[in-house]
């Protein structure tokens, strides 16, 4: 896993607008990059929505929120518009960043193994350091550890 005070990976993924989005376009804005296993499950959602309902002040923090699970771009258009979430969606269809992140692993529901996402979160200064790691976030408080960490 990316580890706080190391520099966060570049990548470039398309996003729910169908446009490429690379985090060193970035620089100069401190960035919420938050993985997320799938779209409009009832924990993604809890997640999603508390960011959306704090993202005015997300925003007077000049941070940038990036979304990212494997879901298909049409997929994150639906869930965005669904319940009007504010920031973008990335597609990482093929868990390649998630992979680079580290969250990227082996999960247990129900008695039964695959792998998946692993709901983690960076936050990104400005210089493309990695502020703080939250790893197994719970989706009710995300937003208010996010706009802490910030705040910092």
């Amino acid at each position: 896993m990316v580890e706080e005070g190391k520099q966060a990976p570049d990548f470039t993924l398309t996003s729910d607008r169908g446009e490429p989005v690379s985090l060193s376009g970035l620089r100069g804005k401190p960035v919420v990059l938050y993985f997320y296993p799938k779209d409009d499950t009832p924990g993604c959602t809890t997640q999603a929505c508390g960011l959306r309902d704090v993202y005015g002040e997300l925003e007077r923090a000049g941070a940038v929120v990036l979304g990212v699970s494997p879901d298909s771009e049409q997929s994150h258009v639906k869930f965005r518009e669904k319940y009007g979430l504010p920031f973008t969606l990335l597609a990482d269809t093929d868990h390649a960043v998630a992979e680079q992140y580290g969250v990227w692993g082996e999960k247990k529901y129900m008695g039964r193994t695959y792998f998946g996402v692993q709901r983690t979160t960076f936050v990104i200064d400005a210089d493309g350091t990695v502020k703080r790691v939250f790893e197994n976030v719970k989706p009710a408080t995300h937003a208010a550890d996010v706009l802490a960490a910030l705040a910092a």
